[in-house]
């Protein structure tokens, strides 16, 4: 009985120490539990929360420049799995990196799934219908693209129309960049769109005919319808436009309108006064006649075919026609609105761009305190130019406009972000593949006055495409070239284009320090004519082999010191010391190496001519057999003059004919 009321203590603790903490042990625990996930070498009943979320069905729809968590998310599947594909093909990838458009598609494709990848600058630019209502809404002015051919005469034309002298600030009579400006014509107002007829602007008057309602077709009458004046219609009736034919230079005694008019109708254009649907109209630009008579034809189609009306107390929103940077006034905004009434104090965004409204002004540069639907109009506060054929809108606040340009700035950047990690190439492996003989490429910086000029210069540059050089432009801007610019150029070995720019004083003075090579342009002619000659610098030479002649092997004699002594007789051409030979037995080539010694009885000589016996050591090969013909011969180096392939004796990558007005 004493032993049982012997005080309580710790195993293997002295009296008096702590008692230990009572532990409960679960039999359970080791047992598998069906909301826990498996452990490995423990078998689970099967269940449904354990299997992988059912895959959606359909094209997922993932953005350009996707991390591997956002491409998991859109198709469905565990991340692990993504980037165990990548691994299979090579490729280490983190749950936060960007994937390319290839990476993307090869996923995709190991997992049998479709995708469909959305770019930054392929997304709607519309805005969702708009539900206005019926008292709200008003006429508007019809938005008229020129279009044709160059040197058909739509700028002059259009210079007619308003009574300016637009023509003469273009670098060489060709329009660079959109122009947007108003007329007035028995009390209506009329918007014109003049875009470029070079076929390098091919992007400006595509978008030129996706804001417009009517397109005006200038076709001359003594010249007729040329490739871009086919390509004109193709972009209008792309946008759905109607048409009307401007058939222009009447004045001329070479012209021809019933010619154009039946070129038009195998183009599907069929006169009205011939029973078809499209206005015809016989202009001459530089008398002035029949202006009067286009216009009431461009109002006649805009009160038949289309209903303009728009509603001008609604927030403003419309395409961003053209951006630059100015000098003084920084960057510049022309905004076609096409809804909405734009006023000064506005915030407004336009796709990575935003920024507050400071001043608009019309075609004139005059200033003006709002902006209906259907006018064109300058804007002056953004926070840098937004790119052409951005869609513009008015938001509530400034927070809100920045806060929706960060957005998309984020997206673009993404994008850039995966190009440039599927490109992956430094400059040091850049020119281990120059000496390796892979493609060269010639770095370009551009800088131009407009982004349009912009697009249409690295437009051009793409359609240089030769195997064994290229041009590869790192860095396009606005404005005129700066300090970091030439710094950019100086790290990258690169050139720098101006195109209506110029470099102000500390970059060119930089650019003479490091070295770096400025040009500038104003036509763009001559900027691809000098691009494509650097590239010619930057060809390998043409190698081209000159056969000497050949000798037959009738002998062989031994020297300890020297080898196998080939006696040889001469059968055609020349034999000369030090030139490069084949072996060829029985036809077939079997070592090529040069030869070390060239003997006419005991005296050494420089060549051997034909008909004549002499004796050759090659130049590590003693393997001479009697019969072997040695065929000697010298590669030289020629300087290639174009960009034609070397080796196919034609194909050359010509310029384009230069049909500058």
């Amino acid at each position: 009985m004493a032993d049982r009321q012997r005080p309580l203590r710790p195993r293997g603790g002295a009296p008096g120490g702590r008692r230990k903490r009572r532990v409960v042990i679960d039999t359970q625990a080791a047992r598998p539990r069906p909301d826990r996930p498996q452990r490995d070498g423990v078998k689970q009943p099967p269940r449904e929360a354990a299997q992988a979320p059912a895959q959606p069905t359909g094209p997922a729809r993932v953005n350009s420049g996707a991390t591997v968590k956002e491409l998991s998310a859109a198709l469905g599947v565990p991340v692990p799995e993504i980037i165990k594909i990548m691994m299979g093909v090579g490729e280490m990838v983190t749950i936060t990196q960007t994937l390319s458009d290839e990476a993307i598609q090869l996923v995709a494709t190991e997992l049998k799934r479709e995708v469909e990848i959305k770019h930054a600058d392929e997304e709607e630019l519309e805005p969702e219908a708009y539900e206005d209502d019926p008292d709200d809404l008003t006429a508007r002015p019809p938005v008229v693209t020129i279009m044709g051919h160059v040197d058909h005469g739509k700028t002059t034309l259009l210079d007619a129309i308003r009574q300016s002298a637009v023509v003469e600030t273009e670098a060489g009579g060709i329009t660079q960049h959109i122009g947007a400006y108003q007329v007035d014509h028995n009390g209506r107002r009329v918007t014109f769109l003049d875009t470029p007829g070079h076929e390098a602007f091919t992007a400006l008057r595509a978008r030129g005919a996706k804001v417009t309602d009517i397109a005006v077709l200038v076709v001359a009458a003594d010249d007729g319808v040329m490739p871009q004046t086919v390509e004109s219609i193709n972009h209008a009736r792309a946008a759905e436009v109607p048409i009307v034919v401007s058939v222009n230079k009447i004045d001329k005694p070479e012209a021809n309108s019933q010619k154009v008019r039946q070129e038009l109708v195998t183009q599907g254009l069929q006169p009205e006064e011939w029973g078809g649907t499209t206005q015809f109209a016989d202009v001459s630009a530089k008398t002035g006649e029949g202006l009067d008579d286009l216009l009431e034809k461009i109002l006649l189609v805009a009160d038949a075919e289309l209903e303009l009306e728009a509603n001008a107390k609604a927030e403003a929103s419309g395409p961003i026609i053209e951006s630059r940077l100015d000098v003084g006034r920084g960057p510049v905004a022309t905004m076609l609105v096409a809804r909405g009434t734009l006023r000064v104090g506005d915030a407004i965004v336009a796709g990575d761009a935003w920024g507050k409204v400071r001043a608009l002004l019309d075609f004139r540069g005059e200033k003006v305190k709002e902006a209906t639907p259907g006018t064109p109009v300058e804007i002056l506060g953004f926070d840098k130019p937004p790119a052409a054929g951005e869609h513009a809108r008015v938001v509530e606040n400034e927070r809100q406009a920045r806060h929706l340009a960060q957005l998309r700035g984020q997206r673009v950047r993404a994008e850039q972000l995966a190009r440039s990690a599927k490109k992956g190439v430094s400059l040091e492996e850049l020119f281990t593949q120059m000496e390796e003989g892979a493609l060269r490429e010639l770095n370009i910086i551009v800088k131009a006055d407009v982004q349009g000029s912009i697009e249409a210069v690295v437009g051009e540059l793409a359609k240089i495409d030769h195997p064994e050089v290229g041009v590869n432009v790192i860095h396009t801007g606005i404005g005129a070239i700066t300090e970091g610019d030439v710094m950019l150029a100086s790290a990258s070995n690169a050139v720098v284009i101006g195109f209506n720019v110029r470099p102000n004083a500390e970059a060119r003075a930089l650019a003479e320090r490091e070295g770096v090579d400025l040009r500038t342009y104003r036509v763009i002619y001559q900027l691809t004519d000098d691009i494509r000659q650097a590239l010619v610098g930057m060809l390998a030479p043409e190698t081209r082999e000159d056969v000497l002649g050949e000798a037959e092997v009738r002998a062989l004699f031994r020297a300890s010191r020297l080898g196998v002594i080939a006696g040889c007789y001469v059968t055609r051409g020349v034999i000369r010391r030090n030139a490069q030979v084949r072996v060829v037995r029985e036809g077939t080539v079997i070592y090529e190496t040069t030869i070390a010694s060239l003997k006419r009885f005991k005296d050494d000589v420089r060549e051997v001519l034909e008909g004549f016996e002499c004796g050759i050591l090659l130049e590590g090969f003693n393997d001479v057999k009697e019969g072997d013909v040695l065929e000697a011969y010298e590669t030289r180096e020629i300087e290639r003059t174009d960009l034609t392939v070397a080796g196919n004796g034609g194909g050359p990558d010509e310029p384009e004919a230069d049909d500058s007005e």
